[in-house]
């Protein structure tokens, strides 16, 4: 079980970065500087797909009261990251955060841990 759990975020991973220079969301719809700062940037635009496919991962694996918690938690985030304007290396930061906490989630529930 465990194995297979891990092989399927890796390949949701990988298949949600493989997508050139396109971010998690709707690039020409793109209004706030943060949003227009990612779709400007290979580099922050692959770092939203991988945090977004992770999230959308995890989501998906917690019961329902942790769900909640966690999109709340998301949203707060994408608060964060509005902050952030056109300030590249403040994204970069907050998505490396992100990712790192979200594949702290799947490393815990790979384990079986508490959800």
């Amino acid at each position: 079980m465990m194995r297979r759990l891990s092989l399927a975020v890796v390949a949701a991973i990988a298949f949600g970065c493989g997508q050139a220079h396109a971010a998690s969301f709707d690039c020409g719809k793109a209004s706030n500087p943060d949003e227009i700062t990612i779709c400007d940037s290979r580099e922050l635009s692959q770092l939203d797909v991988k945090m977004a496919t992770l999230y959308d991962t995890v989501i998906k694996l917690v019961g329902m009261g942790v769900r909640g918690d966690m999109q709340d938690q998301q949203r707060a985030w994408l608060r964060t990251r509005a902050d952030c304007g056109h300030d590249r290396a403040c994204i970069k930061k907050l998505y490396e955060s992100r990712i790192h906490g979200l594949e702290g989630e799947v490393a815990r529930i790979a384990k079986g841990g508490p959800y």
